[in-house]
């Protein structure tokens, strides 16, 4: 598993949302500006985001984009996989029909544990926690 570049950018552009006061309208160009991200692709991360209900955007003069609801309240694996989708380290652990080797694979367990762990960890931090770390 590989988080992708869209990941990695929406990340940093949500973090960047949730250093804002609470409810404040940030504008696309700003954010791209701000964490050095190319704006057209940014434009499509956040679509995502909006989609999922993690951001709002708002039209209009003075429009931009929020965070729908409290930092404390959006985790990280929740921007990931509105992003990227689930997140599998293999192909067995999200389609079991895949794999033909299920009933004597000794590395399927050990994925299973390493996956389980990760995505532990992304659900137990949210935005608030990656602000206090930065």
């Amino acid at each position: 598993m590989e988080l992708t570049k869209a990941g990695d950018y929406g990340i940093f552009g949500v973090i960047y949302l949730a250093k804002q006061p609470w409810g404040k309208i940030v504008s696309l160009s700003e954010v791209s500006k701000a964490e050095n991200i190319p704006e057209k692709f940014l434009a499509k991360i956040f679509q995502s985001l909006t989609r999922s209900g993690l951001i709002r955007s708002h039209r209009g003069a003075g429009g931009g984009f929020s965070l729908a609801r409290p930092a404390n309240k959006i985790t990280v694996k929740e921007v990931l996989e509105s992003i990227q989708g689930p997140i599998h380290f293999t192909k067995c652990l999200s389609d079991l029909d895949e794999c033909d080797r299920m009933e004597i694979c000794k590395l399927r367990k050990l994925w299973e544990k390493a996956q389980n762990y990760a995505l532990k960890i992304l659900t137990q931090n949210t935005l608030a926690d990656m602000i206090k770390e930065n």
